[in-house]
């Protein structure tokens, strides 16, 4: 597993290629050629090159849409656009280690146990004030997305102002233990918003399709 997981971070080397990736998953819509290209300032044939290799190396996925939404003769040829691969996780530990199964074993005890879950609840709460008393960010909305951001969340902001979370950082031991999994993020993640008392959100759970299960969600004054 190792070796695979090597190999498919390999295209990563090289610093262009690098810099790409990072832009379109950075993006919370696919992007096109040009808007890769103009985002870390090289030509598009270039970031065609490049976007391409990381498309055939499993790193994105590619979708083609018409810019003018128009479908039929006179359309125009579909663009090609890129995002992150979907189902994609990979990790590399040298040497070898198993964190997962140990998250598993434990997952699996606390949902045997109602005292067992109440103490993680509690530890999870406790974490995520310890995690917002050590980040070194004002204690406005924008320090509350720069530590979400440092945590692996990758906050985005929609039209409503909820802050919704692209990615969740314990997506895979949700696959087995999703409610469990869920319900320590949200207690977590309530502590932080708690602290983050300027940013005026608390945290819901509130999952949709794409979207980790909890957000940020603005309190009405």
């Amino acid at each position: 597993m190792t070796d695979e997981a090597l190999d498919r971070l390999a295209p990563l080397a090289d610093p262009v290629r690098r810099s790409l990736y990072a832009f379109v998953v950075a993006q919370p819509e696919p992007v096109d050629r040009d808007a890769a290209a103009a985002g870390v300032g090289v030509g598009r044939p270039l970031a065609a090159f490049h976007l391409d290799r990381l498309a055939a190396a499993g790193l994105l996925d590619v979708e083609y849409h018409r810019r003018s939404g128009r479908t039929g003769p006179g359309a125009g040829r579909p663009a090609k656009f890129y995002r992150r691969a979907r189902g994609l996780e990979t990790s590399v530990s040298l040497p070898p280690r198993r964190y997962d199964d140990l998250a598993e074993i434990v997952a699996e005890g606390v949902e045997q146990s109602a005292g067992a879950r109440s103490e993680a609840l509690d530890a999870a709460s406790r974490r995520g004030h310890e995690l917002a008393s050590g980040a070194d960010a004002p204690r406005d909305r924008a320090g509350l997305l720069a530590t979400l951001a440092d945590r692996g969340y990758e906050p985005a902001v929609d039209a409503n102002g909820v802050v919704r979370l692209r990615n969740c950082p314990f997506d895979r031991l949700a696959t087995n233990h999703r409610e469990l999994t869920c319900s320590l993020n949200l207690a977590m993640l309530s502590a932080i918003a708690g602290d983050f008392g300027a940013a005026a959100v608390e945290a819901r759970a509130d999952p949709i399709d794409g979207f980790c299960c909890v957000a940020f969600v603005p309190i009405e004054p």
